[in-house]
């Protein structure tokens, strides 16, 4: 039997409506048909994300652990498996993919240590008010740096064809602005989110080639394991994939485990992790496009208000030059 999460199962319908709920009905099925099909056992508790059900498995045939991954299929994950093998084939750092079917987006997974991501090393979470221990403040600049390592590899790969691309997101988040800016109630917000999407516009021009995870956070990186050759490793995993400039992959790692009084510091660091220290304006530009993309999708949801954090690193970061 599998328990599906009832936080994922919330999250599929709130976010996917009628192909969340199939999702979440054929889940179970689709678990024993590829736990059959592709000779796994389970080894352990499930766990589970805003979009995945993950299975941590064993393949019979040789015994090498691995973790079972099911998902909707949508523009944000199709291109997952392709992006994995990309990094996979440059040695880039990211998780490795073992087995996936098209049709349905099951990935069979390298198993990487679950109890050890890099948010770990970052200690205690941010408070909005900026205010850290000094301990934990060397420990949150540690996992910057770990990152900025992880992101600078990753990056350094050209994005294969076929996956979708940061000018195609810059068209329609520019479209939306005006409408969005508007729907803002606080007038201060207008002004700062008007000020995003200026920034944008100076650099929508040359989206960029790389290839993106979009969402590289804290606990999106693992410690790799011994018996996969990986120790002392950290590896990427769960990318949302897309073509695109380096500057827009700075955003969830200044977000997630927020500081205010750290933003700049972390942006700095980045940048030069990724060999921007002598083009910040442009990094600048593509992080202030992640507000801008945020607030569009918070507005259409009904959202008057930019997210608190979000609308506190837009400022911060509009001083930087």
């Amino acid at each position: 039997m599998i328990d599906i999460p009832d936080e994922l199962i919330a999250t599929q319908y709130a976010y996917n409506g009628a192909a969340g709920r199939a999702f979440v009905a054929a889940l179970p099925g689709l678990a024993g048909r590829f736990l059959e099909e592709w000779g796994l056992r389970r080894d352990g508790a499930a766990m589970y994300g805003m979009c995945a059900l993950v299975l941590p498995v064993v393949r019979e045939a040789d015994g090498v652990p691995a973790a079972l991954k099911l998902q909707l299929v949508d523009e944000e994950t199709v291109g997952e498996p392709v992006a994995l093998r990309a990094w996979g084939a440059a040695g880039a750092g990211a998780v490795g993919v073992l087995g996936h079917d098209p049709g349905t987006g099951a990935l069979m997974l390298e198993r990487l240590d679950e109890g050890r991501p890099l948010s770990g090393v970052a200690g205690g979470g941010g408070v909005p008010g900026g205010s850290r221990l000094v301990g934990e403040v060397a420990d949150a600049r540690r996992a910057v740096t770990v990152l900025g390592e992880v992101l600078a590899r990753l990056a350094a790969v050209s994005a294969p064809e076929g996956l979708r691309t940061l000018g195609d997101a810059v068209e329609r988040m520019l479209a939306a602005a005006p409408e969005t800016v508007g729907r803002l109630a606080d007038e201060e917000e207008r002004r700062l989110l008007a000020d995003c999407a200026a920034a944008v516009r100076e650099v929508a021009g040359e989206p960029g080639d790389r290839l993106l995870h979009w969402d590289l956070h804290y606990d999106n990186i693992l410690a790799g394991r011994a018996d996969a050759g990986r120790a002392g490793e950290w590896v990427a995993l769960d990318p949302k994939p897309l073509a695109g400039d380096p500057g827009f992959e700075l955003f969830p790692a200044l977000d997630n485990l927020f500081d205010a009084g750290e933003v700049v510091w972390r942006f700095d660091a980045l940048t030069e992790a990724l060999g921007m220290e002598r083009d910040r304006g442009r990094a600048r530009a593509w992080t202030l496009g992640r507000v801008l993309q945020n607030a569009v999708w918070a507005v259409g949801d009904g959202e008057r208000e930019l997210a608190p954090d979000h609308a506190e690193i837009a400022r911060r970061l509009l001083g930087v030059r």
